[in-house]
């Protein structure tokens, strides 16, 4: 930041330097030449004088032109030219000074019937006095172009300085740092800012702070209410009717998965973020999924398949992996058809939207969880608000892809509808390939 807003007061700097700094050089040389021309034309002035002052009342110079009054107001290496009346000729001339002068700078003074005078001296001192003038003013505009970059730098540093701060300070809050900063730099809008950012740390971390004690009182409840579910479960084990007991069984499994899983959902809340983790086999996490879901697949007279590499791995959280997946799957299976596939595989980070990876560099393979069905797919009237909280075109609640996104981005990668019709939502998980990998592709039974 500090290096735009210092490269852009230099630009500016430099093009009022060269639009006010080029005229005032001409200017300096073009000073010079009058100052040297009003001093001949001075010259000629008083030299005019002493011509007149020497005819007579007929208006001619008898007896010769008495130059000794001339000479003195001839400068050095100069040439004065008279041209005066005389009793004997029409006119007579008289130069006076050097014989020739080399790159002559001259001025003419027409004094009517007395005649006329032209006064010719070197070019060479003007034009020595117009460098030296100029070098006087480009100095003059480069002193003020360096006290100029001067200031430009120390303001580049106190503007910027304060907003990589204040940038830095947004970040750390951002990443859940919600220590208060007393630092202010002097600028009113910059501390308005810091400002804000204090009130918005007290108000997010109380916040957080209500929130973590919900989620702890609602899990709590919920545990409790299902310890009491199993109970009643446990009871109906012991029923003579096998059915019964076998539903019971049943029943009692997804309650042991159920509390297992707020269990994990309330741990993961708590955790940090996910590039601190030790990767975990993702096809392991997603067996109990397509295990869980392939029943209801099987009611409704369709297939849920799992293919994939068994050796990859991502630093991810199990349950939030797990939760997304079954979301996708679940959305599979009411608005889908046909074959629903979960797939495992690496790709390139260019898949991801603008061609880069979320995390690590940009060689870095990534894993994709894709689940794809074959029904009719999404509308494109639907397709950019598939994502949205609250956005339904079925009748449902829209939380469910809403939550996936959010789980999959709080491990610190994406979700993302890839190709719409028919279906396929993509997964994007950071990779980790094992030290010894097996290329096998394998695919669970039906």
């Amino acid at each position: 930041m500090r290096r735009r807003i210092l490269r852009s007061m230099l630009t500016v700097l430099t093009l009022t330097t060269v639009i006010l700094g080029v005229p005032l050089i001409y200017t300096a040389w073009l000073w010079v030449e009058d100052i040297t021309r009003t001093d001949l034309r001075g010259r000629l002035d008083r030299i005019a004088l002493e011509v007149i002052a020497q005819e007579q009342a007929d208006g001619l110079v008898r007896g010769g032109l008495d130059i000794r009054t001339v000479r003195p107001l001839v400068p050095k290496d100069g040439k004065l030219t008279i041209v005066y009346p005389t009793p004997q000729d029409s006119a007579s001339r008289i130069d006076i000074g050097a014989a020739e002068v080399p790159d002559p700078l001259m001025e003419s003074l027409a004094m009517g019937t007395s005649g006329s005078l032209r006064l010719e001296v070197p070019a060479g001192p003007m034009h020595v006095k117009q460098r030296q003038a100029v070098a006087a003013v480009a100095l003059a505009v480069l002193a003020s172009l360096g006290a100029a970059v001067t200031v430009a730098v120390v303001t580049a540093r106190r503007v910027a300085d304060p907003l990589r701060d204040v940038a830095a300070r947004a970040a750390r809050l951002a990443m859940g740092d919600f220590r208060p900063d007393p630092r202010r730099h002097g600028i009113s809008e910059l501390d308005r800012v810091s400002d804000v950012l204090d009130s918005a740390t007290v108000e997010i971390a109380g916040r957080l702070q209500r929130e973590h004690a919900l989620v702890a009182d609602v899990s709590h409840q919920l545990r409790s209410r299902l310890t009491a579910v199993r109970l009643r479960l446990d009871e109906l084990s012991a029923h003579t009717d096998p059915e019964v007991v076998h539903e019971a069984e049943e029943a009692m499994a997804q309650v042991d998965r159920l509390t297992d899983a707020i269990d994990d959902l309330v741990r993961a809340s708590r955790d940090e973020d996910a590039a601190d983790r030790d990767p975990i086999p993702v096809m392991d996490e997603l067996r109990g999924v397509v295990a869980e879901w392939r029943h209801p697949f099987n009611e409704a007279g369709r297939t849920l398949v799992l293919t994939g590499d068994k050796t990859l791995r991502a630093p991810i959280t199990g349950q939030r992996l797990r939760e997304a997946v079954a979301v996708l799957v679940d959305n599979a299976l009411m608005h889908g058809g046909g074959t629903c596939t979960v797939s495992v595989r690496t790709v390139r980070p260019s898949v991801l939207a603008g061609g880069e990876a979320e995390r690590g560099s940009a060689r870095e393979p990534l894993v994709c969880v894709e689940v794809a069905d074959e029904g009719e797919g999404v509308r494109d009237e639907l397709a950019p608000h598939i994502f949205d909280r609250g956005f339904s075109a079925g009748g449902s609640t829209g939380v469910g892809l809403a939550l996936a996104r959010a789980l999959i981005e709080a491990d610190g990668g994406r979700l993302e509808l890839q190709r719409r019709r028919p279906a396929l939502f993509a997964v994007f998980l950071g990779a980790t390939t094992p030290r010894i990998a097996s290329n096998a592709v394998i695919a669970e039974p039906r």
